[in-house]
């Protein structure tokens, strides 16, 4: 199968360069310096294995710029930022059909949709668990030992991407109920991006000297999620679980982008939550007042 992975940052850049290690043709997407070095040098991934110690290693991979793609894809993975999604897609659409296997890995409860509304493909709902960025160009940082590519929605296409996975030695998971899923995942993203970026700092260090109102974030997100139907109550506690064993220096990419000025997804990640409890006249005080001054900061 020809696999396209769109976006070779954090998380597409670690998908497609194990995605590479398999019998199947993939080609990745990307631009600028980063894409330079991928082909001139191949992809780096820098991770920490199961004992701890730093592991780096290498990979050849074919990559060009999107508007330069050809032929047809059978599978495509989104890996790029929830407001490049339409952008994205409407510039590959001409390589699928139909058949298609497509996701977004991006961060959101609702790209699936707003795939099902650009496409005709086979849209399967999908999220990733990774803490990973771009260390500089041609290497890929990932920190911590997890990472879970978790989908669902058709079942004959989850199997064919989960044998996918599987022969790339990336932990798959299908799951019936893909919306709770993508919520659970949501959930964690949502209030630490918000909590990092809103202080400025670490994982580690919202964990240590603010557990109070990340916990008060997640309480408030799991309050949204019930009003749309989704019971995550349980994700709280396993969110400061998650957030407790990670490295006390990971941090998210929202925070990253506030660092260095990039445009970031402050609207997907915090500001949706607003929105949707408006909608759903569910109260967020505090979410509300930290979307409200990161409005302040934020790039579109």
């Amino acid at each position: 199968m020809r696999i396209a992975v769109v976006g070779l940052g954090g998380v597409g850049g670690y998908i497609a360069a194990n995605l590479a290690k398999t019998s199947h043709e993939v080609v990745g997407f990307a631009r600028g310096e980063h894409l330079k070095k991928i082909q001139k040098e191949g992809i780096t991934i820098i991770e920490d294995d199961n004992s701890g110690e730093i592991n780096s290693w290498h990979m050849t991979l074919k990559a060009q710029e999107l508007k330069d793609a050809e032929g047809y894809f059978d599978i495509v993975l989104f890996c790029v930022k929830s407001y490049d999604l339409k952008s994205s897609y409407e510039a590959i659409s001409s390589h699928v059909d139909e058949e298609t296997i497509v996701l977004s890995l991006a961060n959101g409860v609702e790209h699936g949709d707003e795939l099902r509304v650009l496409s005709e493909c086979k849209v399967l709902d999908a999220c990733v668990y990774i803490l990973s960025h771009v260390q500089e160009a041609g290497v890929i940082r990932k920190k911590g030992k997890v990472f879970a590519l978790v989908f669902g929605g058709m079942q004959d296409e989850s199997k064919i991407l989960k044998a996918v996975c599987d022969a790339a030695s990336l932990r798959a998971k299908v799951e019936e109920d893909s919306k709770t899923a993508i919520w659970k995942k949501y959930i964690f993203i949502s209030a630490f991006a918000t909590a990092t970026a809103f202080y400025d700092n670490t994982i580690g260090f919202v964990y240590e000297h603010h557990y109070d109102e990340v916990k008060t974030l997640l309480q408030e997100i799991a309050e949204v999620a019930h009003a749309k139907g989704v019971n995550i109550y349980d994700e709280v506690e396993k969110s400061l679980e998650i957030a407790k064993n990670l490295p006390y220096d990971s941090s998210t990419s929202m925070h990253l982008d506030f660092q260095n000025t990039r445009r970031d997804e402050l609207k997907t990640l915090s500001g949706y939550i607003v929105k949707e409890a408006k909608r759903e006249f569910v109260e967020v005080p505090l979410m509300q007042k930290m979307y409200g001054e990161l409005l302040k900061r934020h790039k579109e």
